[in-house]
């Protein structure tokens, strides 16, 4: 064995005991009961992985991806057990199949909000017609996996012994397991940034559609989108993907915001911000909830330099847009990130969709080529100085 993959079969065991530590957290200090299963079954599998990543990496991230994905998936969705969004999903997508409207009038608990949009409802719906095998994480993840993938066809990318870690990795595997809720919206985020890098704005137009129609948090990707395709493509490529974003979210979302304008409002906006008459769950100490938390001039503050952080992002789009796929997916990430630390409301677990952008983009550029055009041509050149300088 070499010196150089020594060294990186050290990193690759030590990686897995790192994250054997952190799941074994769950069960020792956790109170949420799917929590502490994923951290037993993820310590074994991250342990497994350890011991075999000396002799046979890819045997170890398999064991891996069985203990932290597999079975405890499978485990919780035979049982039924899982976080409340899981529920909250399907019975949205129930009352949408048998109603037409998708939120609960007047909710009184905390689990009668919905704070998501009609695609998430959509999600639920299988639930319905199937039971638990249209348990909504399955769903989720067939959109995370099926976006990932098919971003990664669009630029014509070889596999990745990187992405198969990532999905076993706790950034995904515990919201894969537990909720899910958040996957489809990085699937869909993935999919667009690569088809504005591949110059298909129509259907990066109709990805961003579909993840703004699952959480309002999706429209920073609009953003830099249409800026990496305005650099890369031109004016009217941008116009085009913008117009389809805008007009394909109106139309899956206006008609259920249309039927339940009060609940649309109050579930959707101000439940996840802390105005609601219910305080919202998501209330990690990050430092917008921190300040949030010493009253209204706090809340007001937040949403001061939520707008500020924002402003800067766009400028820097404007000033300086990106023009490849990894720039784009770390502008993104950047917002993503400032936003969900200066939010009146919000978890730890948020900021697993910018480390996934982030991850992911690399997996999928090819080491020897990076994407960059000029004007509106586009054309593949050598990484180098001349790739480092585009990706800046």
């Amino acid at each position: 064995m070499t010196p150089s993959r020594s060294v990186r079969t050290a990193l690759q065991a030590t990686g897995w005991l790192v994250a054997a530590a952190w799941a074994l957290s769950f069960p020792l200090f956790s109170s949420l009961e799917p929590h502490r299963l994923w951290g037993w079954c993820a310590a074994a599998g991250y342990l497994c992985a350890a011991a075999l990543a000396v002799r046979r990496p890819r045997a170890a991230v398999t064991a891996a991806l069985l203990g932290a994905v597999a079975v405890p998936l499978l485990w919780l969705v035979l049982t039924g057990r899982g976080q409340s969004e899981v529920m909250v999903v399907e019975r949205s997508g129930r009352l949408l199949l048998e109603t037409g409207r998708m939120y609960v009038d007047r909710p009184a608990a905390v689990d009668e909000y919905t704070p998501y949009l009609p695609g998430m409802a959509a999600l639920g719906i299988p639930h319905t017609v199937l039971g638990r095998l249209g348990d909504a994480r399955i769903w989720c993840a067939a959109v995370l996996f099926g976006g990932m993938w098919a971003g990664r066809r669009l630029l014509g990318g070889a596999r990745s012994p990187l992405l198969p870690v990532l999905v076993a990795s706790p950034v995904v595997a515990l919201p894969l397991a537990v909720s899910g809720v958040d996957l489809p919206l990085a699937g869909l985020c993935c999919l667009a940034l690569a088809a504005a890098a591949a110059g298909r704005p129509v259907l990066a137009g109709a990805a961003l559609a579909g993840a703004c129609a699952l959480k309002w948090t999706a429209l920073p990707a609009v953003a830099v989108a249409v800026a990496l395709l305005a650099a890369c493509r031109g004016g009217r490529a941008a116009v085009r993907c913008a117009a389809v974003a805008v007009l394909g979210t109106a139309a899956l979302v206006l008609p259920s915001a249309l039927l339940q304008p009060a609940e649309t409002v109050r579930q959707v906006f101000a439940f996840p911000t802390g105005r609601a008459e219910v305080p919202t769950p998501a209330s990690s100490p990050l430092p917008g909830h921190l300040l949030a938390e010493l009253g209204t001039w706090g809340w007001w503050l937040t949403v001061a330099l939520l707008a500020v952080g924002g402003l800067a992002v766009a400028l820097s789009l404007a000033v300086r847009p990106p023009r490849t796929l990894v720039a784009a997916a770390d502008r993104l990430a950047i917002g993503l990130t400032l936003a969900f630390l200066l939010a009146p409301a919000g978890r730890f677990g948020y900021l697993a969709l910018p480390v996934l952008l982030v991850v992911w983009a690399r997996s999928v550029t090819a080491p020897g080529f990076s994407r960059i055009v000029a004007g509106s041509a586009g054309q593949y050149v050598r990484s180098g100085a001349e790739a480092k300088s585009a990706n800046a």
